[in-house]
């Protein structure tokens, strides 16, 4: 009987004292596990509805104004409670509610990113070889190259013709629309093909886009393929070839969003780097009741995956500058409100994958189903790169998330010396803002179809909904 009184005793000191992650479903209750369920169908609309910055931005906008948002005049006056929103250039957007503290107290900000890895169309792009048309690419961002042949691709983006007006684009989402390919060299013919190394199976210059093949019916000229293309695209959009220079036009998998898995409790979509924070702190900013103490801030931003260069990337002042109009706005100056601000860096990490475990340390990696992965600092190797949280602003966003019952863990991108990975947390605690990375751990990240868990997106968005609301 003492054995066994000690035994437990043990237990509850173990219980106590050590550190374990436990699956979300088995903390929550049924009603809220539902909840979670209920709130990813508006996730999935969301991902279908913006698989571009452009389109993210604009349904962003969209939802926005429904909800009482108006964009920001910095020459306006505004009170506490009044809802603003600045759009970048239609590629970036910041959305704020004035709290009821003054400006100088700092604003809770998030911030997480809306464009994904994709196929660009190059600036004179369209091609005849041999009967077929193509378009060759330049890809964005970080990709396997070779996971992005032989799907379905849907063309995006805007052409902005000599005239200046400017034509939308988007084929391929329609069932009834055509799609798009990049082709690969069957197994039979692909000795040569498997032996270059996995990172050139598929070099950038093959992940040429398969448009077409039929020549427009005349035997005394050349290129029939392309002339019959160009045609049709004349006819339907009113452009010629030279308006290609002065598009954007990206190719993005054709998938829409579906439910993984026999029990529905998988997300899966193209897109969701960084999609799935920037809806869920996003959703979390325009649910806010009445008033928020301190002023709410989210921002939606550009070129993350290229490293958020230009001028709606985050390393731009952008930011800087509407964080300054809107502490002049409010009677204060903008170096003093970044300095008492904090920020929750909403950016993603990575899932571990059972499958392939060798890229992870287990006790220090993100695992799917416990919860919101909060990352100190992120980097490559010796933490290149990196704005690393201090311990102080890591226990107080510690004690948040605990107080509201947001099930989170920490996690790192892989093991030390296997490389890593950035967020735009850098370049935000360069303003002198606290600021830590919180996020959705992903599967098959940066690949055409990734995988998160319902229970950790709800969890994202709880934990931006309570950051909103802090007002220490």
């Amino acid at each position: 009987m003492a054995e066994k009184a000690k035994k437990s005793q043990a237990e509850e000191l173990k219980k106590k004292l050590f550190y374990t992650k436990k699956h979300v479903s088995l903390i929550i209750s049924d009603d809220e596990q539902k909840k979670a369920d209920k709130y990813c169908e508006g996730y999935k609309k969301f991902l279908d509805e913006g698989k571009t910055e452009r389109e993210a931005s604009a349904e962003a906008v969209r939802m926005a104004e429904k909800a009482g948002f108006v964009p920001f005049d910095k020459k306006a006056s505004y009170k506490a409670g009044d809802r603003v929103y600045l759009w970048n250039r239609r590629k970036a957007v910041i959305f704020a509610i004035i709290g009821k503290q003054p400006i100088e107290n700092g604003v809770n900000l998030t911030a997480a990113h809306i464009d994904s890895p994709r196929l660009d169309l190059k600036q004179n792009p369209l091609y005849e070889a041999d009967e077929l048309g193509f378009f060759k690419t330049h890809y964005y961002g970080g990709i396997k190259k070779y996971q992005w042949t032989t799907i379905p691709m849907a063309l995006h983006g805007v052409i902005v013709k000599a005239d200046g007006t400017a034509v939308n684009v988007c084929i391929g989402e329609d069932e009834n629309d055509p799609c798009f390919v990049v082709t690969d060299l069957l197994p039979h013919l692909a000795d040569e093909q498997y032996k270059r190394p996995a990172n050139k199976l598929i070099t950038g210059e093959e992940l040429n886009i398969l448009i077409g093949s039929r020549p427009f019916k005349d035997d005394d000229i050349s290129e029939k393929v392309k002339l019959n293309l160009m045609n049709i695209l004349f006819e339907k959009y009113g452009i010629v070839e030279k308006d290609f220079l002065s598009a954007e036009l990206e190719c993005v998998p054709a998938f829409k969003a579906r439910d993984i898995g026999f029990d529905r409790s998988l997300v899966g979509a193209y897109g969701q780097d960084d999609r799935v924070c920037a809806y869920t702190a996003f959703s979390a900013i325009l649910d806010v009741k009445g008033t928020p103490d301190k002023t709410a801030v989210c921002v939606l931003t550009d070129k993350e995956e290229t490293g958020s260069d230009g001028n709606t990337g985050l390393c731009s002042s952008y930011l800087k500058f509407f964080l300054y109009d809107l502490a002049e706005n409010q009677g204060s100056d903008g170096r003093t409100v970044m300095t008492a601000s904090r920020c929750l860096s909403a950016d993603v990490n990575a899932g571990f994958d059972p499958t392939f475990p060798d890229g992870y340390e287990r006790k220090n990696c993100a695992f799917v189903n416990d919860g919101i992965v909060v990352t100190k600092y992120t980097g490559a190797r010796g933490k290149s790169g990196t704005s690393d949280a201090n311990a102080e602003y890591v226990g107080l966003i510690h004690a948040m998330l605990d107080k509201n019952k947001v099930v989170w863990q920490t996690g790192e991108l892989g093991k030390v010396d296997f490389g890593g990975g950035g967020t735009v947390a850098a370049y935000i605690a360069n303003l002198n803002i606290d600021t830590i990375d919180v996020g959705v751990p992903v599967l098959s990240m940066h690949a055409p179809f990734e995988v998160t868990a319902k229970n950790d997106v709800y969890m994202a968005y709880k934990a931006f909904s309570a950051f909103y609301k802090m007002s220490e």
